[in-house]
């Protein structure tokens, strides 16, 4: 057995086969987990009705499932980014809570800042939740540029660091009197929380924000030279740098816009959702945008559809929990394969398989 590229497909066809690929990955995805749902003891059919409902099936159902999906559009957004330029940022976990941890220290340490006025000390909050999410993503970047050292590795086992680093602040220099013991870090002063966008729901001006950055950077990756540099990185680096594009600069400043998107998406957390820092404070947003990212074939405007339907499996899976006894942990089992088979399809899109 050996792969061989597909010949090119005409423009339609093109632009048609990633989306084809990711609705087959969903299928596929769907069927094998309905094995697992008749292990648990109960019906697909009624199961996946009860997930379909839980998520998107009420007002208060596709309130909680925009909520989720906000940070998931950011950290998708960042993945999307760096993939792109073949610069696999596994790391965007720990840089979103740099993000918040530095969005609290701004605007809840010592009465915010020093006392600035709220309107700045509101874009100040997130100017530096997006500098700490960059800044921590240099030193990866800089790594593979200049020593050629993985930075799957690197950007993987930074999580741990950054979640240590966290643990070390909720309990020591950023920890809430008032938690009563509970390692958390102060809270936001109330005027700088997002405002809700539908009333007596969780849903904030976050998912205004996300949808903004999701047009920006397809604007970004579309129109501008940065954006072709990008794309020429990641298509043959190689050939990028023989035509006189800066390989290593376009790396490191992909690695910068990745970084300051999972930075915002800490930030957003914690201005629209929780309003301090934890340790739970995310169930995986990071990770989770990695799926979100090749679910959408890097498209920054596809991230946005891709990060609702992995928030509404979320979402929907606590639904069928209670409905049909189904374990709520599929919900995991499902974003995971339908991570290797968004990977498989993409592959098939690009080779085809031949036997000899």
């Amino acid at each position: 057995m050996h792969l061989e590229p597909r010949p090119q497909l005409p423009g339609a066809a093109a632009l048609a086969a990633p989306a084809l690929a990711a609705a087959g990955a969903v299928a596929f995805t769907l069927a094998v987990c309905a094995l697992l749902v008749l292990w648990a003891g109960a019906p697909v059919g009624r199961a996946y009705a009860a997930l379909l409902v839980g998520g998107f099936g009420s007002r208060f159902a596709l309130a909680e499932t925009l909520t989720r999906a906000t940070p998931l559009i950011l950290t998708g957004l960042a993945a999307a980014v760096a993939f792109r330029a073949r610069f696999f940022n596994i790391g965007a976990e720990g840089q979103l809570y740099l993000g918040a941890l530095a969005a609290v220290a701004v605007g809840g340490l010592y009465g915010g800042a020093g006392g600035l006025p709220a309107p700045l000390l509101f874009v100040a909050m997130f100017v530096a939740a997006m500098a700490a999410g960059a800044a921590w993503l240099v030193v990866p970047a800089l790594l593979r540029t200049r020593l050629a050292v993985d930075e799957v590795v690197t950007t993987l086992l930074l999580n741990f660091v950054v979640m240590l680093f966290v643990g070390w602040m909720l309990d020591g220099p950023m920890k809430d009197p008032l938690a009563m013991g509970w390692p958390q870090s102060v809270s936001l002063d109330s005027a700088l929380e997002l405002p809700k966008l539908i009333e007596r729901t969780r849903v904030h001006a976050g998912l205004l924000l996300a949808l903004v950055a999701a047009l920006a950077v397809w604007a970004v990756v579309k129109f501008t030279a940065f954006g072709f540099e990008m794309r020429a990185v990641g298509a043959n680096a190689a050939a990028a740098r023989f035509a006189g594009i800066p390989v290593g600069r376009t790396v490191l400043k992909t690695a910068l816009l990745s970084g300051a998107l999972a930075g915002l998406a800490g930030a957003v957390e914690v201005a629209g959702r929780a309003g301090y820092v934890t340790l739970d404070m995310s169930p995986g947003y990071g990770y989770a945008g990695i799926v979100v990212a090749m679910l959408a074939a890097l498209n920054p405007l596809a991230v946005v559809a891709a990060a609702v339907f992995i928030a509404g499996m979320f979402v929907g899976a606590d639904g069928m929990s209670r409905a049909v006894g189904v374990p709520t942990y599929i919900a995991d089992v499902i974003v995971a394969v339908a991570l290797l088979a968004t990977l498989v399809a993409t592959l098939l899109v690009r080779y085809r398989v031949r036997w000899k």
